[in-house]
């Protein structure tokens, strides 16, 4: 089914293709319709201090060295007319040891009409949601090695990467830049067993939105995905507040059940993203959000990305890579990178912007508060995020299975190359 659902997908992706063709058949003269498309993916050569316990196939393992593809996107779009806008990305990640097929797949397929700036629709597949900055972020122009998942709080539980079929309002009037989103969940199968989980129910409309204002200047909301750094090149100072909700959206048991509990998901956030130009040609970006969220009683999960494992994990944090990264209580998360004037290194030109990244979480399900520390330096060739390389390290806390207080810190080390070509 899901195999015949993108083969569908795909067919509709190749017919708004063909669409500009026949748009400017019929109009030659009044519109001349415009097909942008590029490939951009992310390499990673990684060093892993497993969680204790780890398995991969079946062995223990304490660390681990593998090469992936942690991301392939292929982004197409078509303003067919000047108020219809298509948009489409074919893309996957996490292509490993692991599997033999890279998961590529429709991730966006949608369409936009633009009735004002200040008032726009659209309808289909896409990163369209509201409650934070960072919900759906372009991974392009990512300051840290990688992106703030927790953030993505839903990410393949009840959505595709981030993604969700769905309708959506947007626009900008004067200095405000608004979102409203409507999306319909995937269904869930799996049955909560004891602990709070996503409902094996009939998937409620997910409703979220957000809101920010542009004290300098104003960000394109022509893609649903934002900006992560814009170095030396924008001037930058937005504050922002949404929120998200789901009507019985969790559950700790089978909704068929009389006795099971169903709890709305219902999440806010407010933050603030400055990038400056400095005056000697330097240029910092910072970013500082509060997230409170509410997934039902003592909701957690353990997240591991593009992880190495395939089993195992005695800690609370399970296996591989993975910590507490999600769950009902509240969140403080800071970035703030400083990139230094285009000068050559070994003859390249090359900005080269170091920066950090803090989570800090007060989960309830947890004793003890839990701090991620992320650490990356940045080298972008010819000053671009398009020939870009980067050295990160993650400092991830371990907590006791059963004490649930923490009880050690392990690392992640990565090498990423991230190249887009048009």
């Amino acid at each position: 089914m899901k195999k015949r659902k993108q083969q569908t997908l795909i067919v509709l992706f190749l017919l708004l293709l063909a669409s500009p063709c026949i748009a400017t058949g019929q109009n030659k003269e009044e519109f001349k319709p415009i097909i942008k498309w590029n490939i951009r993916g992310q390499i990673w050569m990684r060093y892993s201090n497993l969680n204790e316990g780890s398995l991969i196939n079946n062995e223990p393992t304490s660390d681990f060295t593998d090469i992936s593809v942690r991301r392939l996107r292929i982004p197409i779009s078509a303003q067919i007319t000047p108020k219809i806008y298509i948009y489409s990305i074919l893309g996957g990640n996490n292509y490993s040891f692991k599997t033999k097929t890279f998961p590529l797949e429709v991730l966006d397929l949608y369409a936009e009409y633009t009735f004002h700036k200040a008032f726009e629709a659209g309808l289909g597949k896409s990163g369209w949601q509201g409650f934070n900055r960072w919900n759906i972020r372009s991974n392009k122009t990512l300051m840290g090695l990688d992106s703030p998942l927790f953030t993505l709080n839903t990410v393949e539980k009840n959505d595709d990467i981030g993604r969700l079929m769905g309708a959506w309002f947007k626009g900008q009037i004067g200095k405000i830049d608004y979102r409203l989103a409507f999306n319909r969940p995937l269904i869930v199968t799996a049955i909560p067993d004891g602990e709070v989980n996503f409902a094996n129910n009939r998937p409620r409309i997910k409703a979220s939105t957000y809101v920010k204002y542009q004290f300098f200047e104003h960000e394109s909301n022509k893609s649903a995905y934002q900006t992560g750094t814009y170095m030396q090149a924008k001037k930058v100072f937005n504050i922002g507040a949404g929120f998200q909700q789901q009507k019985k959206a969790m559950s700790d048991g089978d909704t068929q059940l009389p006795e099971t509990n169903l709890y709305d998901m219902t999440n806010w956030a407010a933050d603030s993203f400055l990038n400056l130009p400095l005056i000697n040609g330097d240029a910092i970006t910072a970013y500082l959000g509060y997230y409170d969220y509410d997934f039902g009683k003592n909701y957690i999960r353990n997240v591991g990305a593009n992880n190495p494992a395939t089993g195992g994990g005695i800690d609370f944090n399970g296996a591989g890579v993975a910590f507490p990264m999600i769950g009902t209580g509240t969140t403080w998360y800071t970035q703030f990178g400083y990139a230094f004037e285009q000068t050559n290194v070994l003859n390249h030109p090359m900005i080269i912007q170091p920066n950090i990244a803090i989570q800090h979480s007060n989960w309830d399900a947890l004793e003890d508060h839990m701090t991620v520390f992320d650490f990356t330096v940045n080298f972008m060739l010819n000053g671009s995020h398009s020939n870009k390389f980067s050295v990160g390290y993650q400092h991830r806390p371990i907590f006791d299975a059963t004490s649930l207080k923490q009880k050690d810190y392990k690392g992640m080390a990565v090498l990423q190359y991230q190249i887009s070509v048009k």
